[in-house]
């Protein structure tokens, strides 16, 4: 039996006395910013005061901010005021030192060269700062020991830092903020009025949510046996697919209505999954392709779409028990690496809370997951789909439609969700009220019902912050496991919010 070979550490000594930093650009930037305040407008989109190395730096660059963003000349007059009594301005020579920052021409023709080199050498800083801080929490054995909690947070910290600097901050002008409002309206303008977000793959639900919103938490749930799934798979899809026609149409990846997708399947398999998403595309049932029971031209229809998909941005994670930080994690290295722009999660139950005695409180432990799913989405400005039970109080009414009471622990879920969508199908129960044969009355009322419930669903628009709820009907063939827009003539829609 093979063993593994001894782990080896290799004790290698780093510097950290001087760390990476280039104070010359930094007085060049905030003599060229003084000498020509339009400058400002160039590098402070990216630039913030805590990306100096030198203190006194920032503080200089924050005041220019502030003059500017008050429509006030900043240069050394005006600056002078600011730093009479700055303990590090007086080490250098008093207010006299912003006059001499201006002497430097070169910031003027090469501001934002010098501010991206500001940018990266603080990134640089922080990551130094991560990893000391890694090591540091390694080797200390005086606490508990958590390696895998140790190594979530190291990942936290790296991505941070990938993104955008920790230092960076989290804090949006309108102007920005308004700039990606009207990004979002561009898109729905070009996709014909009914889509704002990421497609779902139905136009019905398209028009009425108006896609799937960065940074929303979207719970969709449902009975056994509604389709759920399969309905969560068809989105997932549609999302990705998309993606890739905009990009094989040369369209701008932002401009997009689709995006790569992350499918946390923690009841499925992935191959599970697969084969469903494949018996969809194919046309084959998806019962008949798990038994291997399909004719030669189904199965080169089957290796046809297969084909298609091989490039497919859908991305599947089928481990089994995750803990919310476990999928936080790789969620943010899926965004890393794959530019992921859509999360499903399969379903929120089987994920696992943090606590070590979560199952003793259930609720407190699914509104720590619900809760961690919607900070997921705004951390990563991507819609979480996220798939729920509901609790069997559905089968003790007549109308057997789910309401939001009917969700497990639904207070937590309700509260963090930004839109609920539940899926239902009367044919189902339907189907299980069926008379005996010999009732020839009944029977024959309970078939023609049967004939027009046959492949209808509904998705229950039960809460929504962005609009009305109401429900859309759809179309559901359940061989292939597909839902489908119904036909314009039968095209029934609830706008009642």
């Amino acid at each position: 039996m093979a063993t593994s070979p001894p782990l080896r550490i290799v004790e290698t000594p780093m510097d950290f006395t001087t760390l990476p930093q280039n104070l010359e650009a930094e007085a060049a930037l905030l003599g060229a910013l003084m000498i020509d305040n339009r400058l400002v407008e160039d590098v402070m989109g990216r630039l913030t005061a805590a990306h100096f190395a030198e203190d006194l730096h920032g503080r200089i660059y924050a005041q220019i901010l502030t003059l500017s963003d008050r429509r006030m000349t900043a240069n050394p007059v005006t600056l002078k005021p600011l730093f009479e009594n700055d303990p590090a301005m007086a080490e250098l020579g008093g207010p006299a030192y912003l006059a001499q920052l201006t002497q430097n021409g070169a910031g003027l023709i090469a501001a934002r060269d010098f501010a991206r080199q500001i940018y990266d050498l603080a990134l640089l800083r922080e990551l130094i700062r991560v990893g000391r801080e890694m090591a540091t929490s390694a080797a200390d054995t005086s606490v508990e020991v958590e390696p895998i909690k140790q190594i979530e947070e190291a990942e936290k910290a790296l991505y941070r830092v990938a993104e955008a600097g920790e230092v960076g901050g989290g804090v949006k002008t309108f102007r920005s903020a308004a700039d990606e409002a009207l990004a979002m309206v561009t898109r729905a303008m070009k996709s014909g009025g009914n889509l704002s977000g990421y497609t779902t793959g139905l136009d019905g639900l398209n028009t009425k949510i108006g896609g799937l919103h960065k940074s929303d938490l979207v719970i969709l749930a449902g009975r056994p046996a509604m389709g759920k799934t399969a309905l969560a798979t068809n989105i997932a899809f549609s999302c990705a697919e998309r993606y890739m026609q905009d990009k094989e149409r040369g369209l701008d990846p932002e401009q997009s209505s689709g995006a790569p997708v992350a499918f946390f399947s923690l009841e499925m398999s992935a191959d599970q999954l697969a084969t469903r998403i494949l018996a969809e595309q194919a046309g084959v049932n998806s019962e008949s392709l798990r038994m291997g029971k399909i004719r030669q031209e189904q199965f080169t229809q089957l290796a046809r779409a297969s084909g298609a998909l091989t490039t497919l941005p859908l991305f599947i994670d089928d481990t089994p028990a995750l803990s919310i930080a476990a999928l936080r994690t790789r969620a943010r290295r899926l965004k890393r690496q794959h530019n992921i722009g859509l999360i499903v999660v399969d379903y929120l139950q089987l994920l696992q809370g943090t606590g070590r005695n979560g199952g003793e409180n259930r609720v407190q432990e699914i509104s720590e997951i619900t809760r961690g799913l919607k900070t997921l989405a705004k951390e990563l400005q991507l819609p979480v789909l996220a798939l729920s039970q509901l609790s069997r109080a559905v089968e003790q009414r007549d109308d057997k439609r789910p309401q939001l009471a009917d969700l497990r622990e639904s207070g937590t879920i309700e509260q963090d969700a930004d839109i609920v969508l539940f899926v239902y199908r009367e044919e189902y129960y339907h189907t299980m009220k069926q008379p005996d044969i010999e009732e020839v009355e009944k029977h024959t009322k309970w078939l023609e019902k049967a004939n027009t419930l046959n492949g209808l669903a509904e998705v229950i628009v039960a809460k929504q912050r962005h609009g009305a709820t109401g429900k859309v009907e759809l179309i559901f063939d359940k061989n292939v496991t597909k839902f489908s827009d119904r036909a314009p003539d039968s095209w029934r829609r609830d706008d009642q919010g």
